[in-house]
């Protein structure tokens, strides 16, 4: 039962149910982000020749005969649900927790203060190790032990090196994970406590990334790094397939999402794309708006400087640790994606985000990550300047629990 709209309507799973085959192979090709050059799918890759992502295109006319929104009634309550648009051939391949198929909650008492008519919040904390990092991690580690990799490495800001190392730990691989010294600390024993060996850096999450291209030829290791491989944006994309699903075969008119490295917005608009191809939605799609830190913001500077890349932020700095990205390698799709969607981009000052911390969890009993928090004073503030109608369905999506971020809030007297 994974319901969590407020609708009073609800999805039983019975256990005989749960399995993985769910319809044949359907990826034709790994295409190029920028220049369009096709590579043979079940290979090992990274980035394209001229140095951008790979994304992975699928037969979605096949796909189509069977991944209708009516089968989907009886199969797993994960994100596996949709293996026809999953690049894992092999079965026996997959490394699950259970990730996926998160509660879409409607949140009447904010809809209300606010004076908005639909709003909902796409809570990703209920995600295996607690953010929705366990989405593409779990889709990435599969596609590595299928492809007979044996070490992971990352660059994190935090979540994404936990879930690296939850995932190698359940697949039987290696990982090692690269962090910032001053990640939040719960990040740091996390993927210590799974099994990963952690190298502190002195710096920011590029600056991790830098440090781990100058070991990878020396120790072997496959960069799972945010879109320097194929396969976590395809883990990712799982969330807009759910959303709709769970509005009923719905679009939303509006999404605020937290964007770092931007891999969950490039992973929504290929699903919306996808669905579309599938027959499961018509040609609308929602406004996305890309909700950024004022300490480190570069999409927004780009957007609204009408650049088709960003600019580095130097001395980036906020307490959303998966917001402090000084530069996407994705950022030209991201760009692209806000233009074509009719959206846009916003950052919010840090302060705000500590008060939208507070506000959720006092009106909707949502514990939510900084990142996800930030979403709420966007809200306010794209209603104020008329850029959302208070008619419009929103969906705002919180990225992680907030319990991973307990040192926010060492300083604060007790209640």
């Amino acid at each position: 039962l994974r319901d969590g709209t407020g609708t009073g309507s609800a999805l039983l799973f019975p256990m005989r149910d749960l399995c993985y085959g769910h319809g044949p192979m359907n990826v034709m090709a790994l295409v190029c982000s920028r220049c369009q050059r096709t590579y043979p799918p079940g290979r090992v890759a990274q980035l394209c020749a001229c140095g951008k992502p790979l994304l992975v295109r699928y037969d979605l006319e096949r796909a189509a005969r069977t991944l209708t929104l009516s089968a989907l009634v009886r199969r797993e309550p994960t994100l596996w649900r949709y293996r026809e648009v999953l690049p894992v051939e092999d079965e026996a391949a997959i490394v699950s927790l259970g990730e996926g198929f998160t509660p879409l909650l409607n949140c009447r008492r904010l809809a209300e203060h606010l004076g908005v008519r639909t709003l909902y919040v796409k809570d990703e904390s209920a995600n295996p190790t607690g953010t929705f990092k366990a989405r593409g991690m779990a889709v990435a580690v599969s596609m590595a032990r299928q492809l007979g990799l044996k070490r992971l490495a990352v660059p994190s800001a935090g979540n994404a090196g936990g879930a690296l190392a939850a995932y190698a730990a359940r697949a039987g691989l290696e990982a090692y994970v690269f962090m910032p010294r001053d990640a939040p600390r719960a990040n740091r024993r996390e993927a210590e406590l799974y099994g990963a060996r952690v190298v502190l850096v002195d710096g920011l999450i590029t600056d991790c990334a830098r440090r781990l291209a100058e070991e990878q030829a020396e120790r072997g290791y496959f960069d799972v790094s945010t879109l320097k491989e194929p396969y976590r944006v395809e883990g990712k994309k799982t969330m807009g397939y759910e959303l709709v699903e769970q509005l009923g075969g719905r679009v939303p008119d509006v999404i605020l999402y937290p964007t770092g490295g931007g891999t969950g917005l490039i992973g929504l608009w290929k699903a919306f794309e996808e669905m579309e191809a599938l027959g499961w939605i018509g040609r609308e799609r929602p406004r996305l708006f890309a909700v950024q830190a004022s300490g480190c913001a570069p999409i927004v500077r780009a957007f609204h400087e009408g650049k088709t890349e960003a600019e580095a932020v130097p001395h980036a700095h906020t307490i959303a640790a998966g917001l402090r990205v000084p530069r996407a390698l994705g950022d030209f799709l991201i760009l692209d994606i806000l233009r074509r969607s009719r959206g846009g981009a916003i950052a919010v000052d840090d302060e705000e985000i500590r008060e939208a911390m507070r506000e959720l969890a006092h009106r909707e009993g949502l514990f939510v990550c900084p990142e996800g928090a930030a979403c709420l004073p966007a809200l306010k503030r794209l209603l104020a300047q008329g850029e959302i109608h208070p008619d419009e369905c929103i969906v705002l999506f919180n990225t992680g629990s907030g319990l991973k971020y307990l040192d926010l809030w060492d300083s604060e007297p007790a209640q």
